[in-house]
Protein backbone atom coordinates (compact mmCIF):
# COMPACT_ATOMS: atom_id res chain seq x y z
CA UNK A 1 0.00 0.00 0.00
CA UNK A 2 1.80 3.31 -0.77
CA UNK A 3 2.30 5.84 1.52
CA UNK A 4 0.07 8.58 1.61
CA UNK A 5 1.55 12.18 0.66
CA UNK A 6 2.70 13.94 3.67
CA UNK A 7 0.52 17.45 2.25
CA UNK A 8 -2.52 15.21 1.75
CA UNK A 9 -4.20 16.04 5.19
CA UNK A 10 -3.21 19.44 5.39
CA UNK A 11 -5.03 19.43 2.26
CA UNK A 12 -8.22 17.63 3.95
CA UNK A 13 -8.17 19.80 7.04
CA UNK A 14 -8.16 22.93 4.47
CA UNK A 15 -11.43 21.74 2.80
CA UNK A 16 -12.88 21.14 6.24
CA UNK A 17 -12.64 24.15 7.54
CA UNK A 18 -13.88 25.61 4.08
CA UNK A 19 -16.76 23.94 4.44
CA UNK A 20 -17.72 24.82 7.93
CA UNK A 21 -16.92 28.55 6.97
CA UNK A 22 -19.75 28.67 4.65
CA UNK A 23 -22.28 26.62 7.20
CA UNK A 24 -21.35 29.36 9.03
CA UNK A 25 -22.31 31.94 6.92
CA UNK A 26 -25.40 30.29 5.82
CA UNK A 27 -26.45 29.45 9.06
CA UNK A 28 -28.82 32.89 10.07
CA UNK A 29 -29.05 31.70 13.34
CA UNK A 30 -25.39 31.80 14.09
CA UNK A 31 -24.87 35.42 16.05
CA UNK A 32 -21.05 35.57 15.04
CA UNK A 33 -22.01 34.34 11.37
CA UNK A 34 -19.82 36.12 9.08
CA UNK A 35 -17.29 36.54 11.42
CA UNK A 36 -17.05 32.83 11.51
CA UNK A 37 -17.00 32.76 7.72
CA UNK A 38 -13.91 34.95 7.86
CA UNK A 39 -12.11 33.06 10.37
CA UNK A 40 -12.28 29.78 9.07
CA UNK A 41 -11.78 30.77 5.40
CA UNK A 42 -8.36 32.24 6.55
CA UNK A 43 -8.14 28.85 7.76
CA UNK A 44 -8.45 27.09 5.44
CA UNK A 45 -6.31 29.36 2.74
CA UNK A 46 -3.61 28.93 5.20
CA UNK A 47 -3.63 25.52 4.92
CA UNK A 48 -3.90 24.67 1.46
CA UNK A 49 -1.08 27.14 1.07
CA UNK A 50 0.97 25.65 3.32
CA UNK A 51 -0.33 22.06 1.60
CA UNK A 52 0.81 23.28 -1.81
CA UNK A 53 4.46 24.44 0.32
CA UNK A 54 5.28 21.58 1.60
CA UNK A 55 4.35 19.45 -1.75
CA UNK A 56 6.63 21.31 -3.37
CA UNK A 57 9.76 21.59 -1.04
CA UNK A 58 9.19 25.26 -0.17
CA UNK A 59 10.88 26.03 3.24
CA UNK A 60 8.15 28.40 4.74
CA UNK A 61 9.75 28.61 8.64
CA UNK A 62 10.98 31.71 10.12
CA UNK A 63 14.65 32.01 10.86
CA UNK A 64 16.51 33.88 12.71
CA UNK A 65 17.62 37.40 11.64
CA UNK A 66 20.46 37.89 14.12
CA UNK A 67 21.75 33.87 13.03
CA UNK A 68 19.99 32.63 9.70
CA UNK A 69 21.41 29.28 10.48
CA UNK A 70 18.69 28.75 13.56
CA UNK A 71 14.89 28.98 13.65
CA UNK A 72 12.47 30.83 15.42
CA UNK A 73 10.24 28.97 17.68
CA UNK A 74 7.10 29.52 19.25
CA UNK A 75 6.51 26.98 22.54
CA UNK A 76 9.41 25.25 21.00
CA UNK A 77 8.00 24.59 17.43
CA UNK A 78 9.29 25.96 14.14
CA UNK A 79 7.63 29.52 13.57
CA UNK A 80 5.59 29.16 9.92
CA UNK A 81 4.34 31.68 7.58
CA UNK A 82 1.43 33.33 8.15
CA UNK A 83 -1.82 33.82 5.15
CA UNK A 84 -0.28 37.46 4.32
CA UNK A 85 3.50 35.93 4.12
CA UNK A 86 2.05 32.84 2.58
CA UNK A 87 0.16 35.05 0.07
CA UNK A 88 3.46 36.47 -0.98
CA UNK A 89 5.50 33.72 -1.72
CA UNK A 90 2.01 32.06 -3.90
CA UNK A 91 1.07 35.83 -5.70
CA UNK A 92 4.23 37.78 -6.02
CA UNK A 93 2.29 40.18 -8.40
CA UNK A 94 0.86 43.00 -5.97
CA UNK A 95 -1.80 43.38 -9.22
CA UNK A 96 -3.02 40.65 -8.66
CA UNK A 97 -6.52 39.86 -8.14
CA UNK A 98 -6.88 36.97 -6.16
CA UNK A 99 -3.90 38.13 -3.53
CA UNK A 100 -6.10 41.77 -3.42
CA UNK A 101 -8.83 39.71 -2.16
CA UNK A 102 -7.07 37.88 0.19
CA UNK A 103 -5.38 40.71 1.53
CA UNK A 104 -8.67 42.58 2.18
CA UNK A 105 -10.41 39.90 4.35
CA UNK A 106 -6.83 39.26 6.21
CA UNK A 107 -7.13 43.25 6.93
CA UNK A 108 -11.40 42.67 7.14
CA UNK A 109 -10.91 39.81 10.20
CA UNK A 110 -8.09 42.64 11.74
CA UNK A 111 -10.74 45.08 12.02
CA UNK A 112 -13.68 43.28 13.19
CA UNK A 113 -12.54 40.15 14.87
CA UNK A 114 -14.39 39.89 18.28
CA UNK A 115 -15.92 43.27 17.41
CA UNK A 116 -19.48 44.70 15.68
CA UNK A 117 -21.14 41.47 16.98
CA UNK A 118 -24.69 43.06 16.48
CA UNK A 119 -23.23 44.32 12.60
CA UNK A 120 -22.89 40.45 11.35
CA UNK A 121 -25.57 40.56 8.84
CA UNK A 122 -25.07 44.26 7.46
CA UNK A 123 -21.14 43.33 7.30
CA UNK A 124 -22.30 39.94 5.01
CA UNK A 125 -24.41 42.14 2.43
CA UNK A 126 -21.57 44.76 2.07
CA UNK A 127 -18.93 42.52 1.33
CA UNK A 128 -21.08 39.85 0.07
CA UNK A 129 -19.35 40.00 -3.53
CA UNK A 130 -15.68 39.23 -2.04
CA UNK A 131 -16.59 37.27 0.03
CA UNK A 132 -17.90 34.58 -2.84
CA UNK A 133 -14.57 35.51 -4.88
CA UNK A 134 -13.08 34.74 -1.87
CA UNK A 135 -14.60 31.23 -1.98
CA UNK A 136 -14.50 30.89 -5.64
CA UNK A 137 -10.97 31.44 -5.61
CA UNK A 138 -10.21 28.97 -3.38
CA UNK A 139 -12.30 26.35 -5.40
CA UNK A 140 -9.86 27.29 -8.37
CA UNK A 141 -6.83 26.88 -6.41
CA UNK A 142 -7.89 23.51 -4.60
CA UNK A 143 -8.85 21.78 -8.07
CA UNK A 144 -6.03 23.12 -9.98
CA UNK A 145 -3.61 22.31 -7.63
CA UNK A 146 -4.96 18.83 -6.07
CA UNK A 147 -7.19 17.46 -8.60
CA UNK A 148 -10.81 17.83 -9.58
CA UNK A 149 -11.57 15.10 -7.16
CA UNK A 150 -11.06 17.61 -4.07
CA UNK A 151 -13.62 19.81 -5.01
CA UNK A 152 -15.90 21.27 -2.92
CA UNK A 153 -18.70 21.64 -5.12
CA UNK A 154 -20.10 18.15 -3.97
CA UNK A 155 -20.10 18.98 -0.43
CA UNK A 156 -21.47 22.52 -0.73
CA UNK A 157 -25.08 23.24 -2.39
CA UNK A 158 -26.86 26.95 -3.46
CA UNK A 159 -28.25 27.83 -0.67
CA UNK A 160 -32.34 28.46 -0.30
CA UNK A 161 -32.41 32.41 0.42
CA UNK A 162 -34.86 35.43 -0.49
CA UNK A 163 -32.68 38.33 -0.51
CA UNK A 164 -33.10 40.50 -3.52
CA UNK A 165 -35.60 37.81 -5.02
CA UNK A 166 -38.59 40.79 -3.56
CA UNK A 167 -38.43 44.37 -2.90
CA UNK A 168 -38.97 44.64 0.45
CA UNK A 169 -35.94 42.15 0.67
CA UNK A 170 -33.70 44.27 -1.29
CA UNK A 171 -34.83 47.44 0.52
CA UNK A 172 -33.65 45.37 3.97
CA UNK A 173 -30.47 44.33 2.78
CA UNK A 174 -29.45 48.40 1.48
CA UNK A 175 -30.61 49.09 4.99
CA UNK A 176 -28.44 46.45 6.84
CA UNK A 177 -25.65 48.17 4.65
CA UNK A 178 -25.96 51.65 5.81
CA UNK A 179 -25.58 50.44 9.73
CA UNK A 180 -22.33 49.93 9.26
CA UNK A 181 -19.97 51.56 11.60
CA UNK A 182 -18.14 54.31 9.69
CA UNK A 183 -15.09 52.68 10.64
CA UNK A 184 -15.59 49.55 8.78
CA UNK A 185 -16.92 51.58 5.78
CA UNK A 186 -13.96 53.71 6.04
CA UNK A 187 -12.02 50.73 5.92
CA UNK A 188 -13.88 49.09 2.73
CA UNK A 189 -13.60 52.20 0.92
CA UNK A 190 -10.03 52.99 1.03
CA UNK A 191 -9.05 49.62 0.40
CA UNK A 192 -11.13 50.08 -3.12
CA UNK A 193 -9.62 53.30 -3.87
CA UNK A 194 -6.08 52.22 -3.50
CA UNK A 195 -6.62 49.11 -6.09
CA UNK A 196 -6.20 49.34 -9.76
CA UNK A 197 -9.26 49.60 -11.06
CA UNK A 198 -8.46 46.71 -13.84
CA UNK A 199 -8.28 44.85 -9.94
CA UNK A 200 -11.49 46.19 -8.55
CA UNK A 201 -12.87 45.12 -11.56
CA UNK A 202 -12.25 41.68 -11.84
CA UNK A 203 -14.45 39.18 -10.50
CA UNK A 204 -11.53 37.10 -8.92
CA UNK A 205 -11.90 40.67 -6.66
CA UNK A 206 -15.27 40.80 -5.64
CA UNK A 207 -18.12 38.74 -7.95
CA UNK A 208 -21.31 40.25 -8.40
CA UNK A 209 -24.50 38.64 -10.08
CA UNK A 210 -27.48 39.76 -11.22
CA UNK A 211 -29.88 37.16 -10.85
CA UNK A 212 -33.06 36.48 -12.61
CA UNK A 213 -36.44 34.62 -11.75
CA UNK A 214 -37.19 32.63 -14.79
CA UNK A 215 -40.14 30.36 -15.94
CA UNK A 216 -38.84 27.43 -17.16
CA UNK A 217 -39.94 23.72 -18.03
CA UNK A 218 -39.36 21.09 -16.22
CA UNK A 219 -36.01 19.25 -17.33
CA UNK A 220 -34.82 15.83 -15.20
CA UNK A 221 -31.53 16.35 -16.28
CA UNK A 222 -31.00 20.32 -15.76
CA UNK A 223 -29.79 21.79 -12.57
CA UNK A 224 -32.12 24.59 -10.74
CA UNK A 225 -29.46 27.14 -11.07
CA UNK A 226 -28.04 27.77 -14.66
CA UNK A 227 -25.14 30.25 -16.18
CA UNK A 228 -25.11 31.38 -19.59
CA UNK A 229 -22.42 32.30 -21.58
CA UNK A 230 -22.22 35.79 -22.80
CA UNK A 231 -21.55 34.40 -26.46
CA UNK A 232 -24.61 32.35 -26.72
CA UNK A 233 -27.03 35.15 -26.24
CA UNK A 234 -28.23 36.85 -29.60
CA UNK A 235 -27.66 40.52 -30.39
CA UNK A 236 -30.80 41.75 -28.90
CA UNK A 237 -30.26 39.67 -25.48
CA UNK A 238 -26.89 40.61 -25.73
CA UNK A 239 -28.23 45.12 -25.54
CA UNK A 240 -30.64 43.51 -23.03
CA UNK A 241 -27.87 42.29 -20.50
CA UNK A 242 -25.48 45.81 -21.58
CA UNK A 243 -28.42 47.86 -20.57
CA UNK A 244 -29.20 46.22 -17.11
CA UNK A 245 -25.52 45.71 -16.73
CA UNK A 246 -25.10 49.61 -16.52
CA UNK A 247 -26.73 49.25 -13.02
CA UNK A 248 -24.14 46.68 -11.79
CA UNK A 249 -22.12 44.15 -13.79
CA UNK A 250 -23.43 40.66 -15.22
CA UNK A 251 -21.32 38.22 -14.45
CA UNK A 252 -21.29 34.68 -16.59
CA UNK A 253 -19.69 31.51 -16.10
CA UNK A 254 -17.98 29.77 -18.76
CA UNK A 255 -18.72 25.95 -19.72
CA UNK A 256 -16.57 24.16 -20.57
CA UNK A 257 -17.33 21.70 -23.60
CA UNK A 258 -16.37 17.82 -23.25
CA UNK A 259 -12.82 18.78 -25.30
CA UNK A 260 -9.61 16.42 -24.70
CA UNK A 261 -7.15 18.32 -23.21
CA UNK A 262 -9.63 21.57 -22.61
CA UNK A 263 -7.78 23.10 -19.82
CA UNK A 264 -3.88 22.24 -21.19
CA UNK A 265 -1.43 24.84 -22.66
CA UNK A 266 1.27 24.40 -25.88
CA UNK A 267 4.88 25.25 -24.32
CA UNK A 268 4.73 28.81 -26.00
CA UNK A 269 1.26 29.27 -24.05
CA UNK A 270 3.16 28.41 -21.03
CA UNK A 271 6.06 30.45 -21.69
CA UNK A 272 3.95 33.94 -22.55
CA UNK A 273 2.69 33.09 -19.11
CA UNK A 274 5.35 32.35 -16.86
CA UNK A 275 6.96 35.19 -18.84
CA UNK A 276 4.15 37.90 -18.14
CA UNK A 277 4.10 37.42 -14.27
CA UNK A 278 7.98 37.09 -13.35
CA UNK A 279 10.47 40.15 -13.55
CA UNK A 280 12.81 38.37 -15.21
CA UNK A 281 12.97 37.09 -19.03
CA UNK A 282 11.43 33.91 -19.55
CA UNK A 283 12.49 32.17 -22.98
CA UNK A 284 11.55 28.64 -24.43
CA UNK A 285 15.25 27.46 -23.29
CA UNK A 286 14.27 28.31 -20.04
CA UNK A 287 11.05 26.22 -20.37
CA UNK A 288 12.51 23.25 -21.49
CA UNK A 289 15.46 23.48 -18.76
CA UNK A 290 12.87 23.52 -16.27
CA UNK A 291 10.30 20.74 -17.25
CA UNK A 292 14.13 18.34 -17.35
CA UNK A 293 15.00 19.82 -13.81
CA UNK A 294 11.41 19.25 -12.51
CA UNK A 295 11.34 16.08 -14.33
CA UNK A 296 7.94 16.85 -15.59
CA UNK A 297 8.15 15.15 -18.49
CA UNK A 298 10.09 12.19 -20.41
CA UNK A 299 12.98 12.86 -23.08
CA UNK A 300 12.10 13.32 -26.35
CA UNK A 301 11.76 9.86 -28.17
CA UNK A 302 11.33 8.51 -25.07
CA UNK A 303 10.08 4.55 -24.97
CA UNK A 304 7.52 5.66 -22.19
CA UNK A 305 6.54 9.23 -23.31
CA UNK A 306 2.96 8.76 -21.16
CA UNK A 307 5.12 8.71 -17.96
CA UNK A 308 4.38 12.56 -17.10
CA UNK A 309 3.98 14.13 -13.47
CA UNK A 310 0.28 14.03 -13.92
CA UNK A 311 -0.14 17.40 -12.00
CA UNK A 312 1.48 19.47 -14.54
CA UNK A 313 1.99 17.51 -17.91
CA UNK A 314 -0.26 14.75 -19.91
CA UNK A 315 0.92 13.20 -23.07
CA UNK A 316 -1.36 13.19 -26.29
CA UNK A 317 -0.72 10.08 -27.85
CA UNK A 318 -2.71 10.92 -31.44
CA UNK A 319 -0.56 13.86 -31.45
CA UNK A 320 2.87 12.96 -30.14
CA UNK A 321 3.15 15.85 -27.98
CA UNK A 322 2.50 17.20 -24.52
CA UNK A 323 0.07 19.60 -22.61
CA UNK A 324 0.84 21.44 -19.69
CA UNK A 325 -1.68 21.91 -16.95
CA UNK A 326 -2.19 25.83 -15.26
CA UNK A 327 -0.85 24.46 -12.43
CA UNK A 328 2.63 23.98 -14.47
CA UNK A 329 2.74 27.36 -14.93
CA UNK A 330 1.46 28.17 -11.49
CA UNK A 331 4.45 25.95 -10.07
CA UNK A 332 7.18 27.80 -12.66
CA UNK A 333 6.04 31.49 -11.32
CA UNK A 334 6.70 30.50 -7.77
CA UNK A 335 10.21 29.18 -9.10
CA UNK A 336 11.07 31.78 -10.96
CA UNK A 337 9.34 34.95 -8.81
CA UNK A 338 13.05 35.34 -7.15
CA UNK A 339 16.71 35.62 -8.58
CA UNK A 340 17.78 32.57 -7.06
CA UNK A 341 14.87 30.63 -7.71
CA UNK A 342 14.96 31.23 -10.86
CA UNK A 343 18.78 29.98 -11.33
CA UNK A 344 17.70 27.38 -9.19
CA UNK A 345 15.77 25.96 -12.06
CA UNK A 346 17.20 26.56 -14.81
CA UNK A 347 21.07 26.62 -14.36
CA UNK A 348 21.83 30.46 -15.52
CA UNK A 349 21.23 33.69 -13.67
CA UNK A 350 18.39 35.78 -14.92
CA UNK A 351 18.07 38.84 -17.06
CA UNK A 352 15.76 41.44 -15.92
CA UNK A 353 12.31 41.82 -17.90
CA UNK A 354 12.92 45.31 -19.50
CA UNK A 355 16.53 45.93 -20.06
CA UNK A 356 17.73 42.16 -20.27
CA UNK A 357 20.84 43.25 -17.78
CA UNK A 358 22.12 40.12 -16.17
CA UNK A 359 20.61 40.03 -12.24
CA UNK A 360 23.05 38.68 -9.62
CA UNK A 361 21.05 35.52 -8.35
CA UNK A 362 23.19 35.38 -4.62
Amino acid sequence: MARPRRHWPMVQASRDEACLAVRLYNDPAEVRSFEGFVVHMHMAWLYLLHAEFTRDDVDYRYWQQANPRRLEKIDGEPKRWELARSGLQRWPNPQDPVRANLEFFIGLRNKVEHRFASEQQALSAAVSGQAQALLLNYEYELTTQFGVSSTLATRLRFPIFVGSFTDEGEKALLRLRRRLPSSVRKFIAEYAAHLDESVAGDPRYELRLRVFQELAPKDPEALAIQYTRYDDLSDKDRLAVEALGRKGKVIVRERVRNVVGADELRPTHVVEAVKSRIPYRFTSDDFQRAWKKLNVRPETNSSTPERTDERYCTYDKRHGDYGYKPAYVEKLVRECSTAKGYTRLTGKPPRDAVTGLLVDPS
